[in-house]
């Protein structure tokens, strides 16, 4: 099995309570799309985790903007790159500062595994859209306000595409047609004919009005989406702590959106 991960935002206690279900899952191969910083309070903790968990982490926006610059950011999220910024510059551990910025920098936007593992066929990972992989949105909507967006994506991969990035877990067909989690019984069996564009949700931030952390599973011949509780209200009290986060960033939290 393979457990695919994505925007993690900061959060330790949502990651840490994915890793433990993992863990108990007896899974070993662990991809991370992206945004394991941003929004949240502990940007180097969770680097720390992924970097120790994960076999290949992707850029995601976030990840970008807080190595270089935030663009097209609104203003809650602008202030949090920068803070996040700070806070890695600020870590008093010269290695362990270094090692952070260093595996930011080493980050890749795409990964693709040729007849993958799994009876799955081709794979590929990336946070964004297959369009562009670090910072374009793929929204359930799309398939009624622009198929030929929705096309496009499909041009661009052989089979099996995850993708984070909205944090609207569901699995989107060529057709166009978007399906939930819950729509799919939490199940999707892959068929080998046919193209899916699969959409993991978020490990510490999650937007579909389910506050519980969400990641994906691959089995063999399916995709499986996975909840876990965890305790989002230390979290928000962090988040409240911190002047240069908006508080919105910690209430968000307890209704999933």
């Amino acid at each position: 099995m393979i457990a695919i991960i994505s925007d993690i935002h900061s959060n330790t206690a949502a990651l840490q309570a994915v890793l433990d279900d993992i863990a108990r899952r007896d899974v070993r191969r662990i991809v991370c799309l992206g945004d394991v910083v941003g929004y949240g309070p502990d940007p180097g903790d969770c680097l720390d985790m992924v970097m120790a968990a994960t076999e290949r982490t992707l850029m995601g926006n976030h990840d970008y903007a807080v190595l270089y610059e935030p663009s097209k950011f609104n203003i809650g999220a602008e202030a949090a790159c920068y803070w996040t910024r700070q806070k890695l510059e600020d870590e008093p551990d010269a290695e362990r500062r270094a090692a952070r910025w260093r595996f930011l920098g080493s980050l890749q936007v795409k990964h693709v595994e040729e007849d993958g593992p799994l009876g799955l066929g081709n794979l590929v990972f990336l946070h964004g859209s297959p369009r562009r992989p670090v910072n374009e949105y793929v929204f359930p909507d799309d398939i009624y306000n622009a198929p030929n967006k929705v096309q496009g994506l499909f041009d661009r991969f052989d089979h099996l595409c995850f993708v984070g990035h909205t944090h609207l877990p569901g699995v989107f067909l060529e057709a166009p047609d978007f399906y939930t989690p819950d729509e799919l019984d939490g199940v999707y069996e892959v068929d080998p004919a046919r193209k899916a564009l699969v959409n993991v949700g978020s490990v510490g931030q999650p937007r579909d009005h389910d506050p519980r952390a969400g990641y994906v599973l691959l089995e063999p011949g399916l995709v499986r989406f996975v909840r876990v509780e965890y305790d989002y209200k230390p979290v928000m009290s962090k988040v409240r702590a911190i002047p240069e986060l908006d508080d919105y960033l910690g209430l968000r939290l307890q209704e999933g959106r």
